[in-house]
């Protein structure tokens, strides 16, 4: 049996939907997990679907993702912008990774244009609102199947 997708988000994400609905849309936290499912499932994939306003949670979870997980989705979301702890998370995971923003970082404030967890991701996705988590599962599904 194939591992779980890890889908894990960080701070304030579980916000979405209240929270600058103009930046980051109306979709919810708990819209975008079911999502997620529907279409993990569509694949014959599942996702463990995790959100935390703790970097310590985030990096617990990524290391947990070693072990338990197939690949990881990642959206940690101010935490892209200044962990570098998550970052080292991030490159000892030895699976592929898909950074996912729900808006797109490069046209807002200086600050979000570089994202550390970037450098450790096979692939990113940003400004494509919730639909960028069901990208980021279709790609890993084409990934995990192999050649």
């Amino acid at each position: 049996m194939v591992k779980p997708i890890y889908v894990l988000n960080g701070p304030n994400l579980n916000l979405l939907g209240e929270r600058e609905p103009e930046v980051y849309g109306r979709t919810t936290l708990g819209e975008i997990g079911e999502m997620a499912a529907e279409r993990a499932k569509s694949h014959g994939l599942s996702v463990e679907f995790r959100q935390t306003n703790s970097e310590a949670d985030l990096i617990g979870w990524l290391q947990e993702a070693r072990q338990k997980a197939s690949a990881v989705i990642i959206n940690a979301a101010g935490l892209s912008h200044t962990s570098v702890a998550v970052l080292d998370a991030a490159r000892a995971l030895g699976k592929p990774l898909i950074e996912v923003h729900l808006s797109n970082p490069y046209a807002r404030e200086e600050y979000r244009r570089h994202s550390f967890v970037s450098e450790a991701a096979t692939g990113v996705i940003c400004g494509l609102g919730a639909e960028g988590y069901l990208f980021a599962i279709d790609h890993l599904a084409r990934l995990l199947e192999g050649p």
